[in-house]
C-alpha cells in the first residue's frame, strides 16, 4: 500500500496594494478557520437491526449532522426526513454497468432514490456516492470501464429531475488508487490515468470534491513492518522526511500523496473529503478498544485543530466521515475477522467508548429506548460430554458471528468451554431466543447468569425494527427492477 512504499522511502515577495493584502488576509483567515464536518457512515449489514428511528435519534442526540449510505436504503431515507442531516446516498458497483448503458435506468433511479425523498420536509441529501472503491486493485479492473459513462448518464438525470445544483456526483476511491514512494511524489496508478484525468475534470467542472478512503490499520494490519505508532497521533520515532516536509503519521502522508497526485493531473487546489477513516475494536491484533479510541480521538483532534497538512497547510479535509457507525456483524470477513467491528457504537447503539466528535457535546451519548430480548443466554451443558460439538459450532458460527473468538479477539482466551457457549448465544440471539435454537442435541441449555468474561461480551439480542412500510418496499423493489434491466440488456 502507498504507505507503506512511503514508510520504506523514509527508511532508504509579490507585492500588493494595501487593500488587496487586506482581501488576501480575509480569504485566507477563512479558510483556516473553516472547521471540517464530521460524519459517520451508516452502514446496515448487521444480525440485529436497530430501528432507522433509533438510528436518527442517535445521530441526534451526538449533532452528528452529516451521514453516508451505501445505498439509497428507503428505510434509512423515510427515517432520515426532516431530520436536517446532510446525506450522501451511494450506487452500489454492481448497478454501474447498467447506468452506464441506460439513460433510463439512471432516470428512474433518481426518480426513486432522489425526487421522491427531497423538497420541503424531506431528506438533505447533498451527494450521490458513485460506486464505492470501484477501482480498488483487487476488482482487477471489472467497475473500471462503467465510472466514467455512469457519472455522465446520472448527470444528466440530475439535471433532468432539476436536483443537479443540489446534489453531487462523487465517486468513493480506496486510497491503492495512488502510489508513490515519498508524498511529494504521489501519482494515480498508471492504467487510471486516464480515467481518472476525467473524473477528477468533471468533479472540478460540477462542484465536487474528491472522495477518499484512508486506512492506517490496513498498513498496520498488513505489514509486519509497519511501524505502530505512525498509524496515529501521539508523535513518531519513525517520521517520514520528504524533502523539506516531515510526517508525524501515515494519515497526513497518504492524504498528501493524493494532493500530489491531484497536482499532476492539474487539480492540486481540489477539496477532498474522507469517505472513510476509522479503526476497529475487535478481531484482530492491534483490534481493540483502546487503540480505536487513540485513533480515532487523535484524528478528529488533528483535523479539527485546521493545521492541515505540509502541502495544504491550513486546509484540512473539507469532510471526514467516521468508519463506521455501528457494528456490522453480517459483513464479509474476506479481508479480515475484524471488518465486522469497526463502529464506534456496538450493535445496539451503546458507545463503546469514551469519544467526542468535537460537535460541541461532549462524549458519545447511547441509542434511547432499544428494546432487548430477555436477559438469557445459551452456553454449553456443564453435564453433557462435549467432544462431538464441532459441526454444532460450525453450524452456529456460519450464522451468526464468531469474529471475537479469533486470535487477537477479546473472547479468544475464554478456554474451549467458553468458545463453544459463545458460538451457541450468538446463535441463540440471532434466532431471538427461539427455544429450540439452544438445543444442538441437547448440548446447550438456556441460563440466566450472565456469562460474560473479562472484556468478551456475550450479548444478548434486540427486538425486531418495525420499520417496513409500503413506500420503503418500493424502493427495494426498484433495486431489482434495475438489476434485471441490466441483465436484458446484456443478453441482448
Amino acid at each position: 500500500m502507498i504507505l507503506d512504499l512511503v514508510f520504506q522511502a523514509k527508511m532508504a515577495q509579490t507585492h500588493f496594494t494595501a487593500a488587496a493584502f487586506l482581501v488576501l488576509v480575509f480569504i485566507s483567515s477563512s479558510v483556516l478557520m473553516a472547521e471540517s464536518g464530521i460524519g459517520v457512515n451508516w452502514g446496515t449489514l448487521s444480525l440485529h437491526k436497530l430501528s432507522p428511528s433509533t438510528v436518527v435519534d442517535l445521530f441526534k442526540q451526538n449533532k452528528i449532522e452529516k451521514v453516508k449510505l451505501f445505498d439509497a436504503d428507503p428505510y434509512c431515507l423515510n427515517a432520515l426526513r426532516g431530520s436536517g442531516i446532510q446525506v450522501m446516498v451511494g450506487i452500489p458497483n454492481e448497478m454501474l454497468s447498467v447506468f452506464s448503458s441506460s439513460t433510463d435506468a439512471c432516470d428512474l433511479w433518481v426518480s426513486q432514490n432522489l425526487s421522491r425523498y427531497m423538497g420541503k420536509g424531506g431528506v438533505d441529501i447533498r451527494y450521490v456516492a458513485v460506486g464505492n472503491e470501484p477501482f480498488l486493485t483487487s476488482y482487477s479492473g471489472q467497475f473500471q470501464s462503467y465510472v466514467v459513462p455512469a457519472l455522465l448518464n446520472l448527470q444528466q438525470s440530475l439535471a433532468k429531475a432539476n436536483v443537479a445544483n443540489f446534489v453531487k456526483l462523487v465517486v468513493p476511491c480506496n486510497a491503492d488508487a495512488y502510489e508513490s514512494s515519498l508524498p511529494s511524489q504521489g501519482a494515480f496508478r498508471s492504467e487510471l490515468t486516464q480515467i481518472m484525468t476525467q473524473i477528477v475534470s468533471f468533479l472540478n467542472t460540477n462542484g465536487s470534491p474528491f472522495v477518499v478512503n484512508i486506512y492506517p490499520f490496513l498498513s498496520l494490519y498488513g505489514n509486519s513492518d509497519f511501524p505502530q505508532d505512525y498509524a496515529f497521533f501521539g508523535g513518531t520515532n519513525h517520521a517520514v522526511t520528504d524533502g523539506a516536509n516531515v510526517y508525524y503519521n501515515a494519515f497526513d502522508g497518504n492524504f498528501d500523496t493524493l494532493v500530489a497526485a491531484l497536482n499532476k493531473l492539474g487539480y492540486g487546489q481540489m477539496p477532498i473529503v474522507i469517505g472513510e477513516v476509522g479503526w476497529p475494536t475487535d478481531g484482530a491484533i492491534s483490534a481493540n478498544l483502546t487503540a480505536a479510541k487513540a485513533f480515532n480521538q487523535g484524528l478528529i483532534n488533528h483535523v479539527l485543530s485546521n493545521k492541515g497538512t505540509p502541502l495544504r497547510p491550513g486546509v484540512p479535509p473539507m469532510d471526514i466521515y467516521l468508519f463506521s457507525l455501528l457494528d456490522e456483524e453480517a459483513k464479509s470477513i474476506l479481508p479480515g475477522t475484524f471488518e465486522r467491528h469497526w463502529g464506534i457504537f456496538s450493535f445496539d447503539g451503546q458507545a463503546k467508548y469514551p469519544l467526542n466528535l468535537g460537535l460541541g457535546n461532549g462524549l458519545l451519548k447511547n441509542a434511547r429506548d432499544v428494546e432487548y430480548l430477555p436477559s438469557r443466554w445459551c452456553v454449553a451443558n456443564p453435564s453433557r460430554d462435549l467432544s462431538g460439538v464441532a459441526n454444532h459450532m460450525k453450524i452456529a458460527c456460519s450464522s451468526a458471528d464468531c469474529t471475537t473468538l479469533n486470535y487477537g479477539g477479546s473472547c479468544n482466551e475464554i478456554g474451549a468451554k467458553g468458545n463453544i457457549s459463545y458460538a451457541f448465544n450468538s446463535y441463540y440471539q440471532v434466532k431471538k431466543q427461539n427455544s429450540q435454537s439452544c438445543d444442538f442435541d441437547g448440548l446447550g441449555i438456556v441460563t440466566f447468569l450472565d456469562p460474560s468474561v473479562g472484556d468478551c461480551r456475550f450479548l444478548v439480542g434486540i427486538t425486531d425494527s418495525s420499520s417496513s412500510n409500503v413506500e420503503a418496499s418500493g424502493g427495494q423493489v426498484n433495486f431489482w427492477i434495475l438489476i434485471l434491466w441490466g441483465f436484458w440488456i446484456y443478453i441482448l
